[in-house]
């Protein structure tokens, strides 16, 4: 995946409890919940150049 970037997400409250139990649930932190779903999505959808597909763990 390379570099990683910072930035601040405002989500709402039922979106963030679903993501926080569905992190629980996988063993990971929200973070990487939100990274995975995200990563998930990008290449679901063909965004994802070819060199990144295999940057993120798809453990499930």
């Amino acid at each position: 995946m390379g570099e990683k970037k910072s930035f601040a997400l405002r989500i709402d409250a039922e979106s963030m409890k679903a993501i926080e139990k569905w992190a629980a649930d996988e063993f990971r932190s929200v973070n990487g919940q939100i990274e995975w779903m995200l990563h998930r999505s990008l290449k679901e959808a063909g965004r994802l150049k070819k060199a990144d597909e295999g940057g993120t763990k798809d453990q499930k």
